[in-house]
């Protein structure tokens, strides 16, 4: 009898997005620790990590990362993610691609008008975003925009990240602590 390999496609449909983590380690591993239990590998980070130190924290995870306007050191930030899993996608300012059959687009949205035009553009099924601090979940067009909050700053919010399943592109917004 022939040995056949059989290859297995994993589609991933659950994501966790995070953005805002400004140094924040404490916050960082609380949410971590929920998509850990929520058996989440797969992250986006939507900006302002900051530092190597954060990004360090990102072990065991697949992550897909952009910058934002706080990442002052940017390319080791990148560096320190790339050294954890060659597989995480560092992006620049913004990423684009396919992630459980969804159409996606990250961008910090620090950028003046980088946000409308990726939303405009029609060609997304869901954009994420960070920068503001404020948790957003809206329809514009056929374009789900996504903004998980903070889980740093300065902003007296609750800080929260999102848990997305990208099959029915249901969103749980998960509170990590109340700032």
């Amino acid at each position: 009898m022939a040995n056949t390999a059989a290859w297995l496609t994993i589609t991933i449909m659950r994501i966790g997005v995070l953005s805002d983590s400004h140094n924040n380690i404490g916050n960082l591993l609380k949410a971590l620790r929920v998509f850990r239990e929520e058996g989440i590998e797969k992250l986006i980070h939507c900006g302002d990590m900051v530092n190597v130190m954060t990004a360090k924290q990102m072990s065991g995870f697949d992550v897909i990362y952009v910058n934002g306007n706080m990442d002052d050191s940017a390319a080791a930030v990148n560096d320190a993610l790339w050294v954890l899993n060659p597989s995480n996608e560092t992006a620049g300012d913004v990423y684009t691609g396919k992630i459980g059959g969804r159409k996606i687009a990250v961008t910090h949205s620090h950028l003046a008008g980088k946000l409308d035009q990726l939303i405009r553009s029609r060609s997304y099924d869901i954009v994420f975003h960070g920068h503001t601090h404020r948790k957003r979940d809206e329809m514009i067009g056929k374009t789900r925009v996504i903004n998980p909050g903070a889980l740093g700053g300065a902003r007296y919010e609750p800080r929260t990240v999102c848990i997305v399943d990208l099959a029915g592109q249901d969103v749980q917004t998960v509170t990590i602590s109340n700032w």
